[in-house]
């Protein structure tokens, strides 16, 4: 039962979910713009930006423009500027109509800002909404771009926003054999981190291109702590739409290179599961179909049973869960095929570990077993870049 104050809802905390929902009460950084308006106010500037980097309701770009920041062109990351495109879908260059501003795709062929693209550019500015999962792929952006500006003696300046999956970690730590741009980091899925946290890490530990460093300066939120948990003002992408959606990503995003939907072509993508193959274990159903940001949607037009997890109580509060993916792997007639892409499963998971636990019958409490050592390492780390309480 939530309780009201003025500036924020908030859960009645209790010993099952010692976490709480916090709507609005941190302050992003992009809305504090007496920190850093002197840092760009006479500087040639470029965006990283999408839908959800917001001054309150106005977007970054539009706000900066108006205080007389010169913004030269803003680089768009997976989704596209807007936030419109589908999941995988290249993005391509363009002028935006409301600015007129170039916007350039950092999606698809070009994910690394060339030296051409950042010719007369003096500042960069990151200010894209993350939900602290490693496989999500704005941070990957974020990584070339500091790749970018290190190589071409930019400053890059990190708005930081809240982590609305920030209060705990989990999942297996990424092994860099399996490297790609939905993994490029030694961290676990679920990292704990904000963008300006996990930036520091990165530019402090080396794992840019060369173990080169760029001149990073990040500006933080106000009133956010990791303990809190955030509600998101707006989706961060089309196929996470709500709280629900994106607390369930982390465990759910598993099952995409499978024979089970997550839901993707409905009005609850990341909420219900299911395949055309399981309708002798479940009750419930749905029909995937075309709709913006899912244009070619996993079993368009069949019918897939499984379940709902929109609004049910979850058995896993604050972790990373394998329940439904280890039940609909035992409950798959032919499990040869129920990884339709392998290795991108394995990108997923950051290790060939987790799918071979899987196919060797493990229960959840042997894979979590494996994580401990690696996640109580990566703790350590990731208490050295923590910059909220």
């Amino acid at each position: 039962m939530a309780c009201q104050t003025e500036n924020a809802t908030v859960d009645a905390a209790s010993e099952e979910n010692p976490a709480q929902l916090v709507k609005l009460s941190p302050t992003p950084a992009a809305e504090n713009i007496e920190a850093y308006f002197t840092i760009l106010k006479g500087k040639n500037v470029a965006l990283v930006v999408n839908q959800t980097s917001l001054v309150k309701q106005i977007h970054l770009a539009d706000t900066l423009l108006r205080l007389g920041i010169s913004i030269k062109k803003i680089f768009a990351p997976e989704h596209g500027f807007r936030g419109t495109a589908d999941a995988g879908e290249t993005v391509s260059d363009g002028i935006d109509t409301q600015t007129g501003l170039p916007v350039i795709s950092l999606y698809g062929k070009n994910k690394k800002p060339s030296q051409e693209q950042l010719k007369d550019i003096e500042i960069v500015v990151f200010d894209i909404q993350d939900v602290g999962v490693r496989f999500y792929t704005y941070i990957s952006t974020m990584h070339y771009v500091m790749e970018a500006c290190a190589e071409e003696g930019i400053k890059l300046v990190v708005l930081d926003r809240p982590n609305p999956n920030g209060f705990y970690v989990d999942g297996p730590v990424l092994d860099t054999a399996f490297r790609s741009f939905v993994g490029m980091h030694p961290i676990p899925v679920v990292h704990g981190l904000t963008v300006g946290e996990l930036a520091t890490m990165i530019n402090s530990e080396g794992w840019l291109k060369k173990g080169a460093q760029c001149n990073l300066e990040v500006i933080k939120c106000e009133k956010y702590q990791h303990k809190n948990r955030y509600s998101l003002p707006i989706k961060p992408s089309p196929n996470l739409p709500n709280d629900r959606a994106i607390e369930l990503y982390p465990s759910l995003c598993f099952f995409e290179p499978t024979i089970v939907s997550v839901g993707r072509g409905t009005d609850t993508p990341f909420q219900i599961i299911g395949s055309p193959q399981h309708k002798a274990f479940y009750e419930f159903q749905f029909t995937p179909q075309s709709t913006p940001g899912a244009n070619y949607p996993k079993h368009k037009g069949r019918v897939c049973y499984g379940k709902d997890l929109s609004s049910a109580p979850l058995e896993y509060k604050n972790s990373l869960f394998l329940t439904e993916l280890i039940g609909f792997y035992k409950q798959t007639e032919n499990k040869a095929n129920f990884f339709t892409n392998a290795d991108f499963f394995d990108l997923l998971a950051g290790t060939k570990q987790l799918r071979q636990q899987l196919t060797e019958g493990k229960t959840e409490e042997e894979i979590r077993e494996s994580w401990i050592l690696p996640l109580e390492k990566y703790n350590k780390l990731r208490n050295k870049y923590m910059l909220y309480e």
